[in-house]
């Protein structure tokens, strides 16, 4: 009986500690860091892309009107949400150094940072996705 009942308590102070670790988590709330109302669109080349979970992210550098070259962080599915759509890692490393067309919603604080709602590949492909990811 005390076994078990220390088995517990050990459990239930580690659970406790890492809830007040702070660590973040691993997903978030879409509304929360994006401004679904702010469409925009970007045109550009693949620089990078991370196929990852929880979402894959792009980069994709594109030159603004004034003439500055940024490199844009667009958040995408996840890497089996991706297949779904029949678009594999493979495409997007094809990509790599050509031009794609993204649409996007831009994160709330103004960075460039934005969540992929439809990507148009250097081939002419385009794909739209669910307005949520």
């Amino acid at each position: 009986m005390s076994g078990s009942f220390t088995y517990r308590r050990a459990s239930a102070v580690i659970v406790l500690a890492l809830l007040l670790s702070g660590a973040p988590a691993a997903h978030h709330s879409i509304s929360a860091v994006f401004d679904v109302s702010h469409t925009f669109t970007l045109a550009g080349a693949l620089v990078k892309i991370d196929w990852r979970n929880p979402h894959v992210q792009l980069f994709v550098q594109a030159t603004d009107d004034r003439g500055q070259v940024d490199v844009w962080v667009i958040e995408g599915n996840t890497p089996s949400g991706f297949r779904s759509y029949d678009i594999t890692k493979s495409d997007f490393e094809q990509a790599v150094g050509h031009t794609v067309a993204v649409q996007a919603v831009r994160a709330k604080d103004g960075s460039r940072y934005g969540l992929l709602q439809q990507i148009t590949f250097p081939d002419g492909r385009s794909v739209r996705f669910r307005e949520a990811q």
